[in-house]
């Protein structure tokens, strides 16, 4: 790949040496060829960043929320960056007041919320390592994280209690203290004081004053701990720093800056993405540094078009299964309206897609479209929204088209990993031929490819393919208590992240998938699941596809959620009765499924063994309550495979294509 506008070549590749697979060059973002950018030289960790904030946005609403009346819900109700700094001091004292010390580890153990922030700043003022658990995983899944940070003090949401009491009996060597973000029961109390653990309410929490200085904190200290959502095996705690989170936040700054993009404090931002992520915890640093205002989403799947409605947010940061939710919601409404209205929607549609291909930008050349069809459609999410961002997993191409066209909004993928804290690649808006990639690198770190001969991955081809690596200041210090996995991780300096990545002429970077689940076809070449995902997810008749597959077997499979529109038009058209679940199971829809991926495979050029030769219909989407995803909307591929494997042992919906319709 040549450097170009996004990338500048600051090393050359290396021939494979001693047996070790050959580098590709070294690139970084152009907008650092003269180093990385850098925040305030005085801001050296997250609590510095906040209190500049504060400072500068004394008065700017920070923290909304929406309080429930009489069951419903009502305005966004807005705490200061005052005030929010003044709370946050206090908490900082409670914890200190309950023998926490520096480098002490406190968990936060709950969905996201302004007492999550708060909590999470308080521990960031007093140099307290704080460790996220993901308020979706039950006892099981947070007892051993507890024990392995060593977590003394524990917040929780109300409702989380119980779960974290069920742990007591394994955690009490460590945990001390549990504060509520809530109220507490004195049965609660009681069970707590067995394995003599305080427990206390939010506001008797936040009664405990002793006096406590702030301590100087270092920019190699140690931030935070947050343990990998897991695909594949137990979650590895990734230790944070100071520098890891400051770095990160100025890469991304500056970034947005280049795209004359700035986040400013006229900015409104809908917090849905996990906060335990630590993409989601940067993401809220970056719009805290701006002085923006976020908002929360009230943590119910039915609300979340709601929600948005009523905040008006400019920025959204959501993983794929709500954009996924928006995309559907859109498609009925179009569906459900008169006949001018679809009309007018499948002629504008084609119109403004082409008009964005031809370089046109968001809110140019829509003309009457925009205040006839656009418009409305925008306004039905607040009508403010600028900027999507979209992390955790791939979103399908044609999610991604359909939203930026129909949204006027600029669909921002993201890549990074827990260890790279956060973003280290992102689209460039008003490129539409950037979706379907990562995009290009944010000014935070190097990145090269290195080369998986047995594969067939060269990075020193024309167009560079290889597993990602990545050097820099944000990137993680080590595995917690896992120095094998550390070692095993790095290769002279270089963070091996275990992605497949394939450098676009534009500088830009398209993911195919994770090293570790590429197989052999027995006979033929290499399978890579995800990104037959991307290729075959783009049908409309997909919500979301798993691809899989052994070194042993054959056979490509799939199993499919079906996007619950396209296959009851479909129904109606074929005249076949019955709701979504009966046709599901009905063989015409999975023939016709079948034939779908047949075409996708041929007008993409796939090879023989990369067609999908058996396919099973799940109209329940695959979940966490299953086990099946990850809170980010990763798939667990070996619990996918573990569950339909049980599945189909006990009643198979499993439709074989038939021979005759396998060749290419």
């Amino acid at each position: 790949m040549a450097a170009n506008s996004y990338t500048a070549e600051v090393e050359p590749g290396k021939l494979s040496k001693d047996g070790k697979p050959s580098i590709g060059p070294v690139y970084r973002s152009a907008l650092a060829t003269d180093g990385f950018p850098a925040l305030d030289p005085r801001i050296e960790d997250p609590w510095n960043v906040f209190c500049a904030a504060a400072e500068k946005f004394r008065n700017n609403p920070m923290l909304g929320y929406r309080e429930i009346v009489d069951g419903k819900p009502g305005e966004y109700k807005w705490m200061s960056y005052e005030e929010v700094h003044n709370r946050t001091l206090e908490l900082g004292i409670a914890i200190r007041s309950c023998g926490i010390k520096e480098g002490g580890r406190c968990g936060i153990y709950g969905a996201n919320s302004p007492k999550w922030i708060m909590s999470m700043q308080a521990c960031n003022a007093h140099g307290i390592v704080f460790v996220p658990l993901f308020d979706t995983l039950g006892a099981e899944a947070v007892q051993p994280i507890i024990c392995d940070a060593e977590v003394a003090l524990a917040f929780v949401e109300e409702k989380n209690i119980p779960e974290l009491l069920r742990t007591l009996p394994a955690t009490k060597s460590y945990l001390r203290t549990i504060a509520s973000f809530g109220k507490v029961t004195s049965q609660q109390k009681e069970e707590a004081i067995k394995f003599r653990v305080a427990l206390f309410s939010w506001d008797e929490f936040l009664s405990l004053n002793k006096h406590f200085d702030l301590p100087v904190r270092k920019e190699t200290d140690i931030c935070s701990i947050v343990y990998t959502s897991g695909t594949t095996g137990d979650p590895k705690g990734v230790m944070i720093s100071n520098k890891g989170i400051v770095t990160s936040i100025a890469g991304l700054k500056h970034t947005l800056e280049s795209f004359n993009k700035p986040l400013t404090e006229q900015d409104v931002y809908l917090l849905s993405f996990p906060l335990a992520h630590i993409s989601g915890r940067v993401s809220v640093e970056v719009l805290i540094s701006s002085g923006a205002s976020i908002g929360f989403w009230r943590g119910v799947v039915a609300s979340l078009v709601e929600d948005i409605a009523e905040l008006k947010p400019t920025i959204l940061h959501a993983a794929p299964w709500e954009l996924c939710l928006i995309y559907s919601g859109l498609q009925q409404v179009i569906a459900s309206g008169g006949f001018f209205q679809r009309a007018m929607f499948n002629v504008a549609y084609p119109l403004m897609l082409y008009s964005m291909r031809k370089g046109h930008k968001h809110g140019e050349g829509g003309g009457l479209f925009d205040k006839i069809v656009f418009n409305k459609v925008k306004q039905g999410l607040g009508g403010n929204l600028r900027l999507i961002i979209c992390e955790g997993a791939p979103l399908p191409f044609n999610v991604a088209k359909f939203l930026s066209v129909v949204l006027r909004s600029h669909i921002l993928q993201a890549y990074g990993l827990t260890e790279t804290c956060g973003s280290i690649f992102l689209s460039t808006p008003d490129k539409l031929k950037m979706l379907g990639t990562v995009g290009s690198l944010v000014p935070n770190v190097d990145v090269c490819l290195k080369s998986v001969p047995g594969m067939g991955y060269d990075a020193l081809s024309s167009t560079p393919c290889g597993e990602v690596c990545i050097r820099g200041g944000t990137l993680f210090l080590a595995y917690h208590k896992r120095d094998d996995l550390t070692r095993k991780a790095f290769d002279d300096g270089w963070f091996q992240t275990g992605d497949i990545g394939v450098f676009q002429a534009d500088g830009s970077l398209k993911i195919m998938g994770q090293k570790k689940n590429i197989f052999k076809h027995p006979g033929q070449g290499y399978v890579v699941p995800e990104y037959l995902e991307c290729i075959y997810g783009a049908d409309p008749y997909i919500d979301l596809i798993w691809v899989h597959g052994n070194d042993s077997d054959p056979c490509l499979g799939a199993v499919i959620n079906p996007n619950k529109q396209a296959v009851e038009k479909w129904a109606k058209r074929a005249g076949i009765p019955g709701d979504f679940h009966a046709l599901c199971n009905n063989h015409r829809l999975q023939e016709c499924f079948l034939g779908r991926l047949k075409r996708i495979a041929k007008e993409n050029k796939l090879k023989d063994f990369e067609f999908i030769k058996s396919v099973e219909i799940d109209p329940v989407p695959f979940d966490m309550e299953r086990d099946l995803m990850t809170p980010t909307f990763k798939k667990k591929r070996d619990r996918l495979f573990d569950y339909y494997d049980a599945e189909n042992s006990r009643h198979s919906h499993l439709v074989l294509l038939p021979n005759t319709a396998n060749a290419a």
